[in-house]
């Protein structure tokens, strides 16, 4: 038979209601009590119900914790850190797959189902309004990867595409390329429209570049092997490309090589993440860094803050892209 709060009661002789107090986070209980009854329950095995728990304080500690790209693998990183950033809080994530779904009434209704404290929408390729449904349904809502906006409906945590796209236009034309693309990934995700406004803007400012841009169908390394190969199989390659994403440059990387041209000496190709596949010898990609795990801290820390004060106003905390410099692109010249 399961360890009850009365078995522990009468192990350390004290009350129902002091076990109760002593488990219950912010009740008043002794220190003298409370040393009682944890011995009991280690004595015993017991661990406080959850669910119990939960109907006496009106919380469940649950953290909805959304995405829709599982086949990209930065996201076992992103999980990774995520569910082990909420456990450390005492949070439980309740992760929802969404697949190719872009209606967020679902997975409203579903969490609404469950009772969940808060909402973390980690999607880069999401519109603002997914997450504002979130918090038109009353449930305090961070979107983690979100679009940057002056004015945000919801708290956005990541980075400026458009400037991270700005970056990899300017690493390109440090190194002289002339005839450059952007290789995107979906072109209705906001991260893929954001990245190359920034790539094109700042190719457009300088005189002598040519530049074209085309987009997979997903952030993935065969959707960016599939672009890859419809490109070659239509002109020649550009001088270089800005992949929106690591595994799609690796996906454009397998295609380049497969058809004989060498990478950074033919072609050369800038990836965006930094996810830890990027470092590894056979790959050594170029790219640029998105903060992962200072994101993912900084979206736990809001969370948390909007459940204990759900009418914080929404704000955006925006991180620094940087440039990682490996191989896949040839050196700077000599000035």
């Amino acid at each position: 038979m399961p360890v009850t709060l009365r078995d522990v009661a009468e192990r350390a002789g004290v009350s129902r209601s002091a076990v109760s107090r002593t488990f219950t986070e912010g009740a008043s209980v002794s220190a003298k009590t409370r040393r009682k009854v944890e011995k009991a329950a280690a004595e015993l095995g017991y661990a406080p119900s959850a669910l119990a728990a939960a109907l006496s304080t009106g919380r469940t500690k649950l953290i909805g914790l959304i995405s829709n790209n599982f086949h990209n693998p930065v996201f076992l990183e992103v999980f990774d850190r995520f569910t082990r950033g909420l456990q450390e809080r005492g949070l439980r994530p309740l992760l929802v797959n969404l697949s190719d779904e872009t209606d967020p009434a679902n997975s409203v209704r579903m969490l609404r189902q469950y009772s969940v404290d808060g909402v973390i929408v980690a999607s880069s390729t999401l519109p603002p309004s997914f997450a504002r449904a979130f918090r038109d349904a009353g449930l305090p809502v961070v979107h983690a990867f979100g679009r940057r906006s002056a004015a945000p409906e919801v708290h956005v945590v990541g980075v400026d595409n458009v400037e991270c796209g700005r970056l990899a236009a300017r690493a390109l034309i440090a190194r002289g390329y002339r005839r450059v693309a952007f290789l995107g990934g979906p072109v209705d995700a906001t991260s893929t429209r954001d990245r190359c406004a920034g790539f094109m803007d700042e190719i457009g400012r300088t005189d002598g570049l040519t530049s074209t841009k085309s987009y997979a169908d997903a952030y993935s390394f065969e959707a960016g092997r599939r672009e890859m190969q419809r490109l070659l199989a239509t002109s020649d390659p550009a001088d270089a490309y800005f992949c929106g994403d690591d595994v799609l440059s690796i996906g454009a990387l397998s295609a380049l090589r497969e058809a004989g041209y060498s990478v950074p000496e033919d072609v050369g190709v800038i990836g965006f993440n930094d996810m830890e596949m990027a470092g590894w010898g056979n790959i050594d990609l170029t790219t640029i860094r998105q903060p992962i795990p200072e994101i993912i801290d900084a979206a736990i820390e809001l969370a948390a803050a909007s459940i204990d004060v759900p009418d914080i106003p929404p704000k955006a905390c925006l991180f620094d892209c940087t440039l990682v410099e490996r191989t896949t692109l040839r050196p700077k010249p000599d000035r």
